[in-house]
Order: structure tokens, then sequence, then C-alpha cells
């Protein structure tokens, strides 16, 4: 079996993992602007996760997205009560944040696509400490 470190599916990858990449980054600004920075400091120490090929990595990463998000979810629901208090049109801004609270969720389903999975090793049998 040749070396899932090498190769051109490993350089795939990297593109496979750009949409969390991205969405984690997004996650990370929406903390730094909220003053969140504890939210903040732990979103940005995850992105490194993406680097480690064990399954516990994969599992935090989409934990964090599915808790991503509610965080959207939660943040829209805040936004939108206070434009309807203040008798401000509301409906852009719950499509927008609906929408990226939707690709949060989906960026979690990527690592259950095959290539992905592989390497993290998920399903493998062979992580497990000696």
């Amino acid at each position: 079996m040749p070396d899932p470190r090498t190769g051109p599916e490993n350089d795939l990858n990297a593109l496979r993992l750009l949409p969390v990449v991205l969405v984690l980054a997004i996650l990370a600004a929406h903390f730094y602007r909220a003053g969140a920075w504890v939210a903040f400091g732990v979103t940005i120490a995850l992105l490194p996760l993406l680097l480690i090929r064990a399954p516990w990595a994969a599992r935090v990463l989409q934990a964090a997205l599915a808790i991503g998000a509610v965080e959207w979810i939660r943040s829209a629901a805040a936004l939108v009560a206070i434009r309807q208090s203040l008798g401000q049109p509301y409906a852009r801004l719950a499509v927008i944040l609906g929408a990226v609270a939707l690709a949060t969720a989906l960026c979690a389903l990527i690592f259950q696509w095959r290539p992905v999975r592989e390497r993290f090793r998920i399903g493998d049998g062979d992580h497990r400490l000696p």
C-alpha cells in the first residue's frame, strides 16, 4: 500500500480541507469582533489540528464546527431580535447568517469523505495506542 502522506492524493486533501480553514477563520473573526478572546484563541488553536493525522483530531474539529454552527444561529437570533426591536429590516441578515451556519455545519461533513477519512485514519483500526 502506498504511503498516504505522499502523492497527488495528499495534495488534494489540502484543497478538500480548505473550506474548513475558511470557516474556522470566519468564526475566529466573528469572535474577535465580539471581543470573545477565549473563543477566538480556541478557534485559532484548532487550525493546527488539521495537520494531525489522527481520528481524535478530526472528531475535535467536527465538534468545533458543530458548535460553531450553533454559535452562528445564536448570533443570528440575537441580531434579528435587535433589528426587529428597532424596526429595521432583518430578513437579509437572517438569510446570510443562516447560510454561514449551514456552511459551517456542512464543513463538519467533509470529514466523512473517503479521502479525508483515510487521511485522518478514521475507521482504520490502526490508531489505538500501544
